[in-house]
């Protein structure tokens, strides 16, 4: 992945050990607040991290993992399949990229920061001819009800086509697809899905018919694809034009 600088941020690769540490300090605040000093797990050692930081100073504020695989025979490799059962994924034919640990610097909301992250996977993506995106897209804290609506309404317009649907494997799971009987609020299904998610959406993606209860990471997430293939062209171009 190439530097790619666009307004006040400058996205590039991890280069050091110090800069591992300051995007698992990151993840700390993100996901761990008040556990520790740092979030780390063996696939960092696999994955290649991400950084976005302000080009004036250097500060990090947000950062990701990708991970890299050959097709979809692999796919019992990443992160993801510790939770979901992706058999049927494994007959998709072509590279694959997992993308985990997105995360934000807490007390900075900057939808540009956003925009880069996807520009500079966009640019990975058509140097590697990459066909599928996946990872695990979280929602803050495990209480499901206040999720209800964004919930339903993944399960009205996002589930996965049933050739590629993950299988339940995490022994705490939230069945949203068979359990909600309610009609979606779409601007409260809207204003409670997190930012990562959405973009997933806007651009094609769908997700796994439940959830799971992650007690370590104190979230809810669904695994979440988006095929390449799918990705609408105008929206393509404009992510390819901040890419440069």
């Amino acid at each position: 992945m190439r530097e790619i600088e666009a307004g006040q941020y400058r996205l590039r690769l991890a280069r050091s050990a110090s800069d591992l540490e300051a995007a698992q300090h990151l993840r700390q605040r993100a996901f761990r607040a008040g556990q520790g000093s740092s979030d780390a797990d063996p696939f960092d050692t696999i994955c290649d991290h991400v950084l976005i930081e302000t080009r004036a100073d250097g500060r990090l504020v947000a950062c990701f993992r990708i991970l890299t695989l050959p097709d979809g025979a692999a796919i019992k490799h990443s992160y993801s399949a510790q939770f979901y059962e992706l058999s049927p994924l494994s007959q998709f034919d072509g590279p694959m990229v997992e993308m985990g640990r997105f995360c934000l610097d807490p007390d900075i909301h900057d939808p540009d920061i956003l925009r880069l992250a996807w520009a500079g996977l966009t640019a990975y993506v058509d140097a590697a001819g990459v066909k599928m995106l996946f990872g695990c897209s979280s929602f803050r804290g495990t209480d499901v009800p206040p999720y209800y609506d964004a919930f339903a309404f993944l399960r009205d317009k996002h589930i996965a086509p049933l050739r590629w649907r993950p299988k339940i494997k995490a022994p705490n799971v939230f069945r949203f697809a068979t359990r909600l009987r309610r009609k979606p609020d779409l601007k409260r299904a809207m204003a409670t899905l997190p930012p990562l998610l959405r973009s997933y959406l806007m651009l094609g993606g769908w997700v796994s018919d439940h959830a799971v209860i992650d007690r370590d990471l104190n979230t809810l997430h669904v695994f979440t694809g988006l095929e390449i293939a799918a990705v609408p062209p105008a929206r393509a171009r404009l992510l390819r034009a901040v890419a440069g």
